[in-house]
């Protein structure tokens, strides 16, 4: 396997674009469709934030989407997004309208070594899947911040789709999860944010953060 990539997940603001693209990051994600979460944006907002991704010349754009519905799915590929991550169901009519590739997210919180099997049959499943170009292990729900144990995909078979690791991931831990897991692409979120108190309004991200967190990878 090549160099771990690096996606950062939830951008929320055009000036994000220059951030991943001063630190090289090849995939910026955005959550669409999603109210629950504090990082969802707009249609309006997603087509601007892509503008300023192309301006600046990050290579990969991906859509964050829960159970997505086949007009959310055609709204997103009008945009033009390079990739769509799914989290929740896939449904047929939904598959069956899928023009680009599929990331789709599996949630593997709170499982143990006991349930290796099962997560070996699942990934199995969704790699079947011939619109499936990865896989990405989750702690929870997107953006949640919340870990799992690596040791669950440790020696994982790895194939020729992608494979995406997310789930709590900060500066301080990424260089561990790469050396037990060996993913393709780490994912973050939460974990290059500014700081700010519980009851003060979503800042974004940290752009030193950003950089802390890609020389943690790629050391």
């Amino acid at each position: 396997m090549g160099k771990t990539k690096v996606k950062v997940c939830g951008l929320t603001r055009e000036e994000e674009a220059k951030m991943l693209a001063d630190c090289r990051v090849e995939f910026a994600g955005m959550v669409l469709f999603f109210p629950k979460s504090k990082r969802n944006v707009t249609l309006q907002q997603a087509e601007q934030i892509l503008a300023a991704l192309k301006k600046y010349g990050v290579s990969k754009s991906v859509a964050v989407t829960v159970s997505p519905t086949k007009e959310q799915v055609e709204q997103i590929m009008r945009l033009g997004f390079d990739y769509i991550q799914i989290h929740g169901t896939l449904s047929d009519e939904v598959h069956d309208v899928l023009r680009i590739p599929v990331i789709r997210a599996v949630n593997v919180a709170g499982k143990t070594a006991e349930d290796k099997e099962s997560i070996r049959r699942q990934l199995e499943s969704v790699l079947a899947d011939e619109k499936t170009a990865g896989i990405l292990f989750d702690g929870s729900s997107p953006g949640a911040g919340k870990t799992f144990d690596w040791n669950l995909l440790k020696n994982i078979q790895k194939t020729d789709k992608l494979l995406f690791l997310a789930g709590g991931l900060t500066p301080e831990n990424a260089a561990q999860a790469v050396k037990t897991v060996a993913p393709d692409v780490v994912d973050v979120s939460s974990g290059v944010e500014k700081d700010v108190s519980p009851c003060a309004a979503f800042a974004g991200k940290d752009a030193e953060k950003i950089t802390k967190f890609v020389e943690s990878v790629r050391l």
